[in-house]
């Protein structure tokens, strides 16, 4: 017994040094800057991969792959006009990439956002005739709830299909978009069609009073702001609250998130409706800020261009601004590119191609790099 009360207590070790506490922190420091390092050169490097391949391309056509890149800086980001045009272009791209991102927590592949896009542009176009002549701070708002009621319960249904009948998230909401567009082509020509869209069926035109006006100061529609509002939002609920979490426990491990008691039925079919409605949204900020009726250039592509934006964002809803102002820039600069070098317009469309399926190779390598993983540097070579 005295052995056992000579014995020093856990509390009378002596405190860690300074020196020793700073060596803990400057290493917690060094693994934190390693680890997300990693989710940013990874997708960088994919990126210039994916360019390096392109000029490639541009080169076997008998063209200048360094004009190319220097009329797509010109075209969308080498003044402030071209800058404005792809602020422009960014603004539908936000939302576009937030259908993809939201369920992408829960490892679903939701690439339908363009069906979302044109349903939700084409319900806030039916609504606002029946409302006009009341004041437009009750008719944007609810141009606004019936894009995203309609996106929503679009792409709600492919979660409801992938949790209840096990149908692949990914070609179901494929499929679904070319539905989306046939609707919506059979509707603007047929029921909702105004008699006076003679060339380019459209539905009746909006209103001046229940159009979206540009920022103070810039070319460029509230969209923008809308959609990066948004995009914060997102980032909130998947990284600060509990549904977020409990999403990205669903996507490591259904079985393990049921086990724990999780909702997965709600989580799935919910985000994948977020989704929905964030694609439902933009097609309507697309129907009041750009084309001003819903016709078929709603079919514009945002939908599939948002899948790349997500991608390279690693679906971080935060990273989908900056990347989704940065292929805006490359989309506005189509029609320089086009004049100058008499390359079709779809050559963009080529290089977002290309810079996707880098995007997508670039996923194995994630862990693989000892400079970026702290796991592997207590192990030996």
């Amino acid at each position: 017994m005295a052995d056992i009360a000579s014995r020093p207590l856990a509390t009378d070790r002596p405190a860690p040094s300074a020196t020793a506490r700073l060596a803990v922190l400057r290493e917690t420091l060094r693994e934190t800057l390693a680890r997300r390092a990693e989710a940013v050169v990874i997708p960088v490097a994919a990126l210039l991969v994916g360019l390096a391949l392109f000029s490639l391309f541009i080169a076997a056509l008998d063209k200048s792959p360094l004009q190319f890149f220097e009329l797509m800086w010109r075209g969308g980001f080498g003044s402030w006009f071209s800058f404005q045009n792809a602020l422009a272009r960014a603004a539908p791209l936000l939302l576009a990439a937030l259908c993809v991102a939201l369920p992408a927590r829960l490892g679903l592949v939701v690439i339908g956002g363009e069906g979302a896009i044109v349903l939700g542009a084409l319900a806030a176009a039916a609504i606002a005739p029946p409302l006009r002549g009341v004041p437009p701070l009750l008719v944007l708002p609810a141009m606004a709830l019936a894009g995203m009621v309609v996106g929503g319960l679009w792409i709600g249904a492919v979660g409801a299909l992938r949790h209840w009948r096990a149908v692949n998230e990914t070609i179901s909401s494929l499929l679904m978009t070319y539905i989306a567009i046939a609707l919506m082509n059979h509707l603007v020509e047929g029921p909702l069609r105004d008699p006076a869209s003679l060339n380019k069926p459209s539905t009746l035109p909006l209103d001046a009073a229940y159009r979206i006006g540009p920022l103070p100061g810039l070319d460029v529609h509230w969209g923008l702001v809308v959609g990066t509002v948004v995009c914060l939002a997102a980032w909130v609920l998947i990284d600060k609250t509990r549904w977020g979490f409990a999403a990205r426990i669903v996507g490591g491990n259904v079985r393990a998130a049921q086990l724990q008691g999780l909702p997965v039925a709600r989580l799935t079919i919910g985000f994948c409706a977020l989704a929905g409605a964030c694609a439902g949204l933009a097609g309507m900020i697309e129907v009041a800020a750009v084309q001003g009726s819903a016709n078929a250039s709603l079919a514009a592509g945002y939908g599939y261009a948002g899948i790349l934006v997500a991608f390279l964002a690693r679906h971080n809803p935060l990273a989908i601004v900056p990347v989704a102002i940065l292929l805006g820039g490359v989309e506005a600069s189509g029609g320089l590119i086009q004049r100058r070098m008499d390359l079709p317009n779809a050559t963009v469309l080529v290089l977002q191609g290309v810079l996707f399926v880098a995007t997508l190779f670039s996923e194995t390598f994630y862990g693989r790099f000892k400079a970026f993983n702290p796991d592997l540097w207590k192990r030996r070579d």
